[in-house]
């Protein structure tokens, strides 16, 4: 796994982005070959600073990344901690659910706050189903 990733999951890095993309969202042929970028079978996962993180991921979906967030935080979900799989609320419909996108960030431990806030980084993530289905999830960064 890219270290850039690694560092991100445990909570080194709040001051970037992580966004997964998959083939079916965007041409990830471009992105896959930058430094930043680790390929997946079925997409690109990115670990980038924050303003150029949301741009880019703003460019290559055509959809401001707060707004994405705005509106995933509605549903709850189910969010792998690899960033690059989740399990659709809507599964189980009969139709194909397979990740589309994904935006994260994490924020730093606040022990003033109760719940997760206070036992260590967080890390929120927001995804699209295939299914047009957005969703949330957060947890504890790994800390290694």
């Amino acid at each position: 796994m890219n270290t850039d990733i690694e560092a991100f999951l445990s909570g080194d890095r709040p001051d970037h982005v992580a966004a997964y993309l998959s083939r079916d969202a965007t041409d990830v042929d471009s992105l896959a070959d930058q430094p930043y970028a680790s390929p997946t079978d079925n997409g690109v996962l990115l670990v980038v600073p924050g303003d150029a993180g949301r741009s880019a991921f703003q460019s290559a979906t055509g959809t401001d990344p707060m707004a994405f967030a705005s509106e995933a935080m509605a549903t709850d979900g189910h969010i792998d901690r690899s960033l690059t799989d989740a399990d659709c609320p809507d599964e189980g419909d009969g139709e194909t659910h397979e990740l589309r996108l994904l935006f994260a960030f994490a924020e730093e431990q606040n022990e003033d706050v109760d719940g997760l806030y206070a036992e260590g980084d967080v890390i929120h993530a927001y995804a699209q189903c295939s299914c047009g289905l957005a969703y949330a999830d957060k947890w504890v960064a790994d800390g290694r």
